[in-house]
């Protein structure tokens, strides 16, 4: 523990020297001796979180990999937070997602024992047709971009409400209104009824998204626009967060 911490010492001495610093002036500052600072330094230095250039020290990629990742972590727990407010507040499971790289990801899902979240019986990524995650985030797609996407995860029956094939899929999202939630009622899952609130962050597709029990249809519309209000008042603060 006690290297730990030296270690430590060392570090955040060097963080505070953005042009570098020696090893006396570093083992001088941090109260500790030469030996002791030289051996650590060494051992910063082979696993990466410090370099040497011309007997001066500065912080190694791996001490800046730790950074970067601290910060996407906090910008994570930043999305986490919103989503599990909304949760609560609309009393709906509230659902983040994008479109990267030709597949659908769900980044992240805000549920509790009195808004639970729809159980993904069937992969998410494969099923876009028939939840409206996906139908939103293909319907911020282009022509070229949904088809590439349904040749790889054609349309397949789910339930007796799931759009049929992938004709059928294509007319309808061509028929989709720019910033109008998509809705989509127990074609993922019966006895279940979705809407997804599309989200511009940079070039990349996104969405939010609620669920409700379908004897709730009735909260659906409603629940979604609140949610949209709520989006477009915090978009700002969250357009770097949601980019994780």
């Amino acid at each position: 523990m006690g290297s730990v911490q030296r270690a430590m010492r060392l570090l955040e001495t060097v963080a505070s020297h953005p042009y570098g610093a020696p090893a006396k002036q570093l083992a001088r500052e941090t109260g500790l001796a030469l030996p002791t600072t030289y051996h650590l330094l060494r051992t910063l230095v082979h696993e990466g979180y410090l370099h040497r250039d011309k007997g001066l020290f500065f912080l190694g990629d791996a001490t800046e990999r730790l950074a970067r990742g601290g910060a996407q972590q906090k910008r994570r727990s930043m999305v986490a937070d919103t989503l599990a407010h909304w949760r609560d507040s609309i009393g709906v499971p509230v659902y983040y997602a994008m479109y990267r790289d030709g597949e659908i990801e769900v980044m992240c899902v805000s549920a509790s024992q009195q808004a639970p979240a729809v159980e993904e019986w069937a992969d998410f990524r494969e099923t876009g047709h028939a939840h409206a995650i996906g139908q939103c985030l293909l319907s911020q797609l282009d022509e070229e971009a949904r088809r590439d996407h349904l040749s790889r995860y054609p349309v397949r029956p789910l339930t007796p409400y799931t759009v049929r094939d992938d004709d059928a899929l294509l007319r309808r999202l061509a028929r989709t209104r720019r910033m109008e939630p998509t809705v989509e009622r127990q074609e993922y899952a019966v006895g279940t009824v979705c809407a997804a609130v599309p989200i511009t962050v940079g070039a990349t597709a996104a969405t939010m998204a609620i669920s409700l029990p379908a004897h709730q249809a009735d909260r659906l519309l409603p629940a979604a626009r609140r949610l949209q209000t709520e989006i477009g008042r915090h978009l700002g603060s969250l357009a770097l967060s949601i980019s994780i």
